[in-house]
């Protein structure tokens, strides 16, 4: 399940660079305005990516999404790839707006980036999306075949919207396995049937080395932070 709306600049060609462009430029965060049909004028915020069926997630009031139909046109304000932090070089930051990471209000302490996440997720558990050439769109997936150790992890209370990190998982230059990488992402989709996927995540930070340092929060979750979905 994609929650809000689910968007592309091309449906019958979602794999070519309009839509390519579109999913790369477009940050979580970023504002949404329709700008036709009947509910023309209307705001929204991204949510995320979802890899493989390249849509971009929006999320609107109820009001609006009673009025949304199909082919309504939807004007993202992109803003946020190439977004860097001078004090931490080796932290590559993707798809997310300046707005929405400093709502996130990282931390700092020991030479660490902290920062706050609703759960750490480790290397073993992800599944589709792994080899993908590069962060800057789509997702990749948290397997959940095995329930008792999804359980034990508190993975089982995922919800839409929330900050997790992904321990060992180096996601610079695609998304790969790396001893002692840190990578912070958000849960665009819901679980899946599909052996090797589960919950979407979107990467919105990365390092190599161990400099994020993943700080437990319930509240982590950019419903919370943007006063979106049911946090509105």
């Amino acid at each position: 399940i994609e929650p809000g709306v689910s968007t592309a600049a091309k449906y019958e060609k979602r794999g070519e660079e309009e839509n390519r462009g579109y999913n790369i430029l477009s940050c979580i965060g970023n504002e949404a305005r329709v700008v036709s049909g009947d509910a023309k004028g209307a705001r929204g915020v991204v949510t995320g990516h979802h890899g493989g069926i390249e849509h971009v997630l929006v999320d609107f009031d109820d009001e609006t999404l009673d009025k949304l139909c199909i082919d309504d046109k939807i004007l993202i304000r992109s803003y946020g790839q190439g977004l860097r932090l001078p004090d931490y070089p080796d932290v590559k930051l993707f798809n997310v707006d300046p707005g929405l990471l400093e709502l996130m209000e990282p931390g700092e302490a020991g030479g660490r980036l902290q920062v706050k996440v609703a759960a750490v997720v480790p290397a073993v558990l992800m599944g589709s999306g792994i080899g993908s050439a590069d962060a800057a769109s789509g997702d990749y997936d948290i397997t959940t075949t095995d329930k008792a150790e999804i359980a034990r992890l508190g993975l089982d209370k995922l919800r839409f919207g929330d900050i997790v990190a992904l321990a060992d998982c180096d996601n610079l230059y695609g998304r790969s396995y790396r001893r002692g990488a840190v990578s912070v992402g958000v849960v665009v989709h819901s679980d899946c049937l599909l052996a090797g996927h589960g919950p979407g995540v979107a990467t919105v930070m990365t390092c190599a080395s161990p400099v994020i340092e993943p700080v437990l929060d319930d509240g982590a979750n950019i419903g919370k932070y943007l006063g979106i979905g049911r946090y509105r």
